[in-house]
């Protein structure tokens, strides 16, 4: 569970729900029996819409009513409805109990006995041997964080930022202090930017309060984005990472990419040019910074006004007053808004990467509806492991064991690395890992590839 307060917070404020829950007992004591059939069909999307059913360990629960209460967000817990929630559920929640609890109102049902746990597409032996996986990292100690990790990457952060200050208050603002604090502030951002995702994921303390407490703090403070607005983003895209219209990553389709070459060829088809794709590799590198900073951080802003985020609000506006109180006297008021533009504009750039770097040359398609593995696997790659390459991209170069395991600290996704590779290797899964600066190039190759895509079918569609 993700935002701005503790679980046990959030769970607590959700009301009842009427018209949901187990059956009066007085009618009847044995459960209603689902099948698959019935299950698929309650989507949303068909008549009546508020039907919205998922399965959860072979129990069926409707969420017609409180998908919009959903702590994590509506629309996160909406892209499995119709589907086995299982797996997503496990790796979501640190404190299943509690979540449990809230969902006894929500129980109708399970699956009869004749019934598989999950769909009938999904490979068995795959999914009871990942589960296998997770208790092993478990028992491993994997999913227990080393604060001190942590701790110490926020004092650096801290020292960066002061460091980067400090060169231009003593120096000057000469050509040599300038960049020398430009790299300073730009690698304590992008640095917060990691910390600030590994709170938000609960993977840096064992309580998840403090998490969501720290994640207010780097975020708002730190960076001057709303903790809420980037956990109800962000999860999404965990959920169903590089499935169209469930992952909002991919919400630059058809807006300033053609991604992939299923949606490509349906662009193409459709006659739809909005921009040039053919040309999209080379406006790439220029475009995504200016989504990234300033329009996610004018969103941002939004975001906490429409959901009356005053916590959050409170955090952003401390970050800019610390800014204008430290740089206004080095600069004036017009440079320092420039300088603090720069700044996040780099920062921006290199969000840009590395993000995209572990998704966009993947499969790119609808939600095909695969079992939790395989879906991770299908839309993401790894980078190889390296300290620079670890320090660089927040040990996102281990995307495969970052979306199987969200809430696993990042320092132990290296340790249950040859665990997957295990695991794919057995089910003849490709497990992609590659030079960073090759990763890079795979960004570029694959836009190029999916705009000749998009014009061939434009032309002779």
């Amino acid at each position: 569970m993700t935002g701005a307060n503790s679980e046990a917070e959030l769970w607590s404020k959700i009301p009842a729900v009427e018209g949901n829950g187990v059956p009066d007992p007085n009618v009847s004591s044995a459960p209603r029996l689902f099948t698959w059939e019935e299950i698929e069909l309650c989507t949303g999307q068909k008549h009546p819409p508020r039907d919205r059913w998922l399965v959860i360990d072979r129990k069926v629960y409707d969420i017609g009513q409180f998908y919009k209460k959903h702590p994590g967000g509506s629309r996160v817990i909406s892209h499995y409805a119709g589907q086995d929630a299982t797996d997503p559920f496990k790796a979501f929640h640190k404190d299943k109990t509690l979540v449990r609890k809230h969902m006894k109102s929500l129980l109708i049902g399970e699956l009869a006995p004749d019934q598989p746990s999950f769909e009938h597409n999904k490979n068995k032996l795959l999914v009871k041997e990942f589960r296998e996986l997770q208790t092993t990292a478990k028992k491993l100690g994997l999913l227990k964080p080393n604060s001190l990790f942590f701790i110490v990457l926020l004092l650096h952060i801290l020292l960066l930022r002061a460091a980067g200050w400090f060169v231009l208050w003593y120096f000057g603002t000469s050509v040599m202090s300038f960049l020398i604090a430009t790299v300073m502030l730009t690698l304590s951002m992008s640095q917060a930017g990691w910390l600030q995702h590994d709170l938000g994921h609960l993977s840096v303390f064992n309580n998840p309060k403090l998490n969501h407490v720290g994640c207010e703090f780097v975020a708002g403070f730190l960076k001057g984005l709303s903790a809420k607005w980037w956990s109800f983003h962000h999860d999404q895209h965990h959920a169903k990472p590089n499935c169209f219209q469930k992952d909002p990553d991919l919400d630059i389709h058809p807006v300033m990419f053609s991604l992939g070459e299923t949606l490509s060829i349906e662009l193409g088809k459709q006659k739809k040019k909005i921009m040039p794709y053919n040309y999209q590799h080379k406006y790439f590198p220029i475009m995504m910074p200016i989504v990234v900073f300033p329009v996610f951080q004018i969103y941002s802003v939004y975001f906490t006004f429409q959901r009356r985020l005053w916590r959050d609000f409170v955090w952003i506006m401390a970050h800019f007053a610390l800014y204008l109180a430290a740089f206004v006297p080095l600069f004036g008021l017009v440079d320092a808004f420039g300088f603090y533009f720069l700044i996040n504009t780099l920062d921006g750039a290199q969000f840009t990467w590395i993000s995209q770097m572990s998704h966009i040359p993947m499969t790119i398609n609808y939600d095909k509806n695969m079992d939790w593995f395989s879906t991770q696997l299908q839309g993401t790659c790894n980078v190889n492991q390296s300290f620079f390459n670890d320090y660089i991209t927040g040990h996102l170069n281990f995307q495969i064991e970052h979306h199987l395991f969200p809430t696993m600290p990042r320092h132990n996704l290296w340790k249950v690395s040859p665990l997957v590779k295990s695991l794919c290797a057995k089910h003849g899964i490709e497990y992609q890992s590659k030079p960073l600066f090759t990763a890079f190039a795979d960004v570029l190759k694959s836009l190029k590839k999916s705009g000749e895509i998009w014009l061939n079918a434009y032309q002779n569609g």
